[in-house]
């Protein structure tokens, strides 16, 4: 019987790969780090095929520590941060970057190269953008495309495909260029909703008016937890698979986070939910059957996660990132390991319980360091930081950690304000991710939102929500939310802090001040 999983997910710095079992348990986990380079400012490059020998070397070795005969793997599924992958003919690599390197063939995620595109298209005010928050980001891949065609013609005529991630994945383990519905709705303004999915006026207005001939682009997608095909003979040997193993199609890393935190509750008013995919930049991620707008939040999007169900997303792009690089810049700081952001979060535990309230609060920080995710829209914006002092104590960058956690926070009622606003009835919230270990983070979503917080009981949300997918794919559960409540492993639940929140809602009245003094500044 085939009833194990393998789950796989590439960030922004590492492939990690896990081997579930049919309940949800990871039996094992091993991660190798990929590479980035970073040849100018808002440029940042991934070699793809460094990215498929890291997830190779990653579940090899997660399967000898599993110790599983790769005969009783039913499916293996992929996850990947949005980033874009350019192959030529024969699927040789084919140039993304301004250094001509065609190893250096995927613009990564977070690259920002091509924001006066997402500008252009945002103010084309095209219907297609009511289905993106009103707005296009540079993070998304159709101002990225129309960027490289400008910028880099050859490479553009070389291409034979371009991928999402998650996609280019999936066409390495089984050879089918079949594009996830995840993937297409989210982050190629696909509107999966409608007959044709692709807006071909859209795509003139864009420059790229044969971007599907291009990109090998379907006129249909694969739905998550279904199937694009089997292991190929190639990527069986290289996974130390077999090639009777599913592949399940891929998945936008933080909406198979959100599905691993909300798995419980898929089928249960999930629309009351919302995941917190928080690492090195934060998603928040809305499921509902109704059609909800919202200006400024990403979607929404038919059928991205969940059959029937529309899915909207709020985020912050620089989150984790944000704290690693206070650390960084601080003359007391350095380089932001665990150890020390361990060292920062025990002292600033201490401070807190010395000065009380008192404590940094003529700090104040606007975290748009890496612009404004949502609810502006604004991958222009800056971050701001109100309060400095000469100190360069080492508890001078423990104060302001504190108070950049804080906004971190208060951010995230901002983005869930906003939701709320445009009708999302909110009462939990369900946090997954690299925040989940910091405890200062934890405690203040909680109190700063005023929302419940559920942590599920597992180390890693997002292989586990990767796994429910290649459960449905390899038919382990006849559906994706079967396969939620079948593998989701209880969780951890923390209630707000009522006396904390006076303080906070004083903090956020000051955090939404900055953003109007901030607004007049720009307008001098």
């Amino acid at each position: 019987m085939r009833q194990y999983l393998v789950a796989v997910d590439v960030g922004t710095g590492s492939a990690r790969a896990g081997v579930f079992d049919r309940h949800g348990a990871m039996l094992s986990r091993a991660t190798h780090p990929i590479l980035m380079q970073r040849p100018r400012e808002n440029h940042a490059e991934h070699d793809s095929e460094n990215i498929w020998k890291a997830v190779c070397l990653s579940v090899r070795s997660a399967m000898a520590d599993a110790a599983i005969d790769p005969a009783r793997v039913a499916a293996i599924g992929f996850d990947a941060t949005c980033s874009l992958v350019a192959r030529g003919e024969s699927g040789e690599q084919v140039s993304a970057s301004t250094t001509g390197e065609d190893r250096f063939d995927t613009v990564v995620w977070l690259d920002h190269r091509a924001i006066n595109e997402a500008d252009f298209l945002t103010a084309s005010r095209h219907p297609v953008l009511d289905f993106a928050g009103g707005s296009i980001s540079p993070e998304m891949q159709i101002p990225k495309l129309m960027w490289l065609k400008k910028h880099l013609p050859q490479s553009w005529s070389r291409a034979a495909y371009f991928f999402d991630l998650a996609d280019f994945l999936t066409w390495k383990a089984s050879g089918s260029a079949a594009r996830s519905n995840c993937t297409l709705t989210a982050k190629w303004n696909f509107l999966a909703h409608e007959q044709q999915g692709w807006r071909n006026d859209y795509l003139e207005l864009a420059g790229i008016g044969d971007l599907i001939e291009r990109a090998a682009l379907p006129a249909s997608t694969v739905a998550p937890g279904q199937a694009v095909g089997t292991l190929s003979a190639k990527a069986a040997d290289e996974l130390g698979l077999d090639t009777q193993c599913r592949v399940a199609t891929g998945m936008i890393d933080a909406y198979a986070g959100a599905l691993g935190a909300l798995g419980g509750s898929l089928d249960n008013h999930v629309e009351n939910n919302v995941a917190l995919i928080a690492g090195t930049s934060s998603c928040l991620v809305a499921l509902t059957p109704n059609r909800m707008h919202g200006r400024s939040l990403w979607g929404p999007y038919w059928q991205a996660v969940l059959p029937d169900h529309w899915l909207v997303e709020g985020g912050q792009s620089a989150t984790g990132a944000l704290l690693d690089h206070i650390v960084r810049m601080h003359a007391a700081g350095g380089e932001p390991d665990a150890a020390l952001h361990r060292r920062i979060v025990d002292r600033v535990m201490v401070l807190r319980a010395e000065e009380g309230e008192g404590f940094a609060s003529r700090l104040h920080v606007l975290p748009d360091f890496h612009g404004n995710r949502s609810p502006l829209a604004d991958p222009h914006a800056r971050g701001v930081i109100s309060g400095l002092t000469l100190d360069t104590s080492f508890d001078s960058l423990c104060a302001l950690y504190w108070r950049t956690a804080v906004s971190i926070a208060l951010s995230t009622r901002h983005v869930l304000d906003a939701m709320e606003g445009f009708g999302y009835r909110t009462t939990t919230l369900h946090v997954a991710g690299g925040h989940i270990h910091n405890p200062l983070l934890m405690e203040l979503y909680a109190d700063a939102t005023g929302k419940r917080v559920v942590v599920p009981q597992t180390s890693d949300a997002v292989l586990l929500g990767t796994a429910m997918t290649a459960a449905a794919a390899g038919g382990v559960y006849d559906s994706l939310t079967k396969a939620g409540a079948g593998m989701y492993p209880g969780c951890e639940e923390r209630q707000p802090n009522g006396s904390r929140a006076s303080v906070y809602e004083r903090d956020y009245k000051k955090f939404l001040a900055m953003y109007r003094h901030r607004e007049e500044l720009d307008r001098l």
